[in-house]
């Protein structure tokens, strides 16, 4: 997985590299500006020119730096300065005096490139520090690096786009969006995600010669990137010997009469994780349409009728008997009472629960229930559930996703799933992991109970709560976008990730 840092936990660690082994500004601003030079290179055509932008502060220094590498080979570079040049100081002022000995001098601002195909423009405005929209000269350079890459230029951000929080991922207005983005050191938690990860383009990690985080004393949760090999570490290989109980029984409670896609995708979810076996637990005007949706389900009625409450505590917890994993919510019949069943089932279950859909909007008010449950629970919110159960509004939930994530994992002892583009993964330590799979296809009715099955299958076969939550969340996105590298976006139903979830095991197994 790749590591990602806030923008305080750069700063401290950069200081800790100078005070503990005497990497001066100087070099890594050096080491900096090469490895954006390189990447430079890459992007432009034989003949392509470059444009580099600089602001004030160290970013602009490594513009410069990169600037003088590449007219060292011998390549044509244009300056500009948006920062006059009394703002400048330190190493910026002097990385400017060095290349303007190379011979590249700061063009006039604003400078009239006649940009187009094979050219780059370098971004070094802004760094990790922006913490406002841009204004005034910085505004307005922005604006013409965005009509240069509408006419075929290629646009390179150092470190992250100016107009990006680094921290957040959201954007200010305007904000630079690159082809390709340069992080020195480590990712930046801007980076992972939306709309942080496609503003940035394709974005590579350079090595600055900057110590690891763990040995220097850096407060704060882990952050990462999951990567596939993360998640392929999870999964345990089949035995030879193997039978349908070495894989677990998952009981999936869910859906009602005119929701039972709902019970039948999140079952099905569950067998093409790997369960073994799944019984779905639902009323009976409902159960009948949810057996007929695949013959290796296996049923339980859940007798009576209107909302589920507290009278259906006993009935769930006997069909849950000889279960290794829970999933209850997609389509349930939801009332006033239905949060007292959520309680009753927590103190009594000792198996792994994941809760989703309206078994989450039961859980809104009642988070308490969380404390007393006897088995590991998995939450699986989109934006909407996940406002509720934070009791904020899904557009504060969604400008600090991070955050909402951590907090709700951390104060009730629990694993959480945003969903989203970059679904969070939020464990009760505070750690969050970031899945860069999947793909705007998927954002249709059923997706998500289909991942809750997913998660409750992997459950079921003894792999950890934390693991279940990367491994399902990984394959999830993987199998949609398997799916939509055939068929497109458009139209893509959360049924067709069932075969694409075959499509990745597959792909895994060879």
């Amino acid at each position: 997985m790749k590591r990602a840092l806030t923008s305080e936990q750069m700063r401290e660690l950069e200081k800790y590299a100078g005070a503990q082994y005497g990497m001066s500004e100087a070099l890594l601003m050096e080491n900096a500006g090469g490895a954006l030079a390189d990447e430079a290179l890459r992007l432009a055509s034989p003949q392509g020119r470059f444009l580099v932008l600089c602001g004030r502060g160290n970013n602009a220094g490594d513009g410069l730096v990169a600037a003088r590498k590449l007219a060292g080979r011998r390549r044509t570079v244009f300056l500009e300065m948006v920062a006059g040049k009394a703002e400048l100081q330190g190493e910026v002022e002097r990385n400017l005096q060095a290349l303007k000995i190379s011979g590249v001098t700061p063009a006039v601002v604003p400078f009239d490139f006649p940009a187009g195909p094979g050219d780059v423009v370098i971004d070094a405005l802004f760094g990790t520090g922006l913490n406002r929209a841009p204004q005034g000269v910085y505004a307005e350079a922005i604006g013409r690096i965005s009509a240069w890459r509408a006419v075929g230029a290629r646009v390179l951000a150092a470190d992250l786009p100016s107009g990006l929080n680094a921290d957040t991922g959201r954007a200010f207005v305007p904000c630079v969006q690159a082809d390709a983005t340069v992080a020195f050191g480590y990712l930046k938690t801007g980076h992972l995600l939306e709309p942080g990860a496609q503003l940035s383009g394709e974005t590579t990690v350079a090595d600055i010669a900057l110590p690891p985080p763990e040995g220097a004393g850096i407060k704060g949760p882990l952050v990462a990137l999951l990567e596939e090999s993360d998640v392929r570490s999870r999964i345990r290989p089949r035995r030879s010997d193997a039978h349908k109980g070495t894989f677990g029984h998952v009981l999936v409670v869910a859906g009602s009469w005119g929701k039972t896609g709902a019970a039948a995708l999140c079952a099905q979810g569950a067998l093409r994780a790997g369960a073994g076996l799944v019984t779905v637990a639902t009323r009976p005007d409902a159960l009948l349409a949810v057996m007929s949706s695949a013959p290796e389900l296996m049923g339980q009625e859940l007798l009576g009728e209107g909302p589920l409450g507290p009278g259906d505590a006993m009935a769930i917890l006997q069909a849950a008997e000889g279960k290794q994993a829970v999933v209850l919510g997609p389509g349930i019949p939801r009332g006033e009472q239905t949060g007292h069943l959520l309680r009753a089932l927590m103190t009594e279950l000792a198996v792994p629960l994941v809760i989703d859909a309206d078994g989450l909007n039961a859980l809104a008010g009642n988070l308490d229930a969380l404390t007393g449950a006897q088995a590991p629970v998995l939450l699986t919110p989109h934006p909407g559930e996940m406002s509720r159960l934070a009791g904020r509004p899904a557009s504060e939930v969604q400008a600090d996703r991070l955050n909402a994530a951590r907090a709700l994992a951390q104060a009730h002892k629990t694993t959480v799933i945003l969903k989203g583009a970059r679904t969070v993964i939020a464990l009760e330590d505070g750690s969050c992991f970031v899945n860069p799979t999947g793909n705007p296809g998927m954002a249709t009715g059923g997706t998500g109970d289909v991942l809750a099955g997913v998660c409750g299958g992997l459950l079921a076969q003894g792999l950890s709560r934390e693991d279940a939550a990367m491994i399902g969340t990984y394959v999830h996105g993987l199998a949609g976008d398997r799916v939509a590298r055939r068929t497109g976006r458009m139209g893509l139903l959360a049924s067709d990730l069932l075969e694409g979830l075959q499509e990745v095991w597959v792909e895994w197994d060879r």
